[in-house]
């Protein structure tokens, strides 16, 4: 039996619970990231505080827990997206059970209220894994690969997607 998956947004005062998953997948996936676990692991409440108030953190969690978890900021740069998909991770042991599709799902619900129909995010060129789950949600590449400026000598590739128009 499959677990329902519950996705939601999250505030500052939520700062330790998302803390946890997003140490949790620095950890196990390390090279998935630009972010270090060494460096997030010893940052104050205050800096946990000051992201929640930037971003919005959205997890998603069934019966055993958090399970997956990305952030969404408002783009102010020219990536041809309304928004850009940040620190998106699902737990090895849920992946391939629609945790990443109710993420998405749940930005999609989103766009009427948020600036999000237009989503954007970039993935290493190597996460072949990745790419292929979000290939599998509607994301598409746009352009060359880009050099990353969080690691020197590594190279990822902006993928984009439109949210689906309501009724379709």
């Amino acid at each position: 039996m499959t677990s329902k998956i519950q996705v939601a947004s999250f505030a500052p005062d939520d700062w330790e619970r998302v803390r946890e998953i997003r140490l949790a997948s620095l950890q196990a996936n390390p090279e998935a990231f630009g972010a270090k676990f060494e460096t997030e692991s010893i940052r104050p409440e205050r800096f946990w505080r000051a992201r929640l108030s930037k971003s919005d953190f959205v997890l998603a969690s069934d019966e055993s827990g958090d399970v997956g978890i990305m952030f969404v900021d408002q783009v102010d740069e020219n990536f041809a997206a309304s928004c850009w998909i940040r620190g998106c991770w699902v737990r090895p042991e849920a992946r391939g059970k629609g945790v990443m599709r109710a993420l998405i799902n749940y930005v999609d619900s989103q766009a009427d209220v948020k600036p999000w129909s237009e989503q954007g995010l970039g993935v290493w060129v190597d996460n072949y894994s990745a790419i292929k789950a979000y290939e599998l949600i509607g994301f598409t590449n746009v352009g060359d690969p880009q050099p990353s400026t969080s690691q020197p000598g590594k190279f990822y590739q902006r993928m984009r997607r439109t949210t689906p128009a309501k009724g379709n």
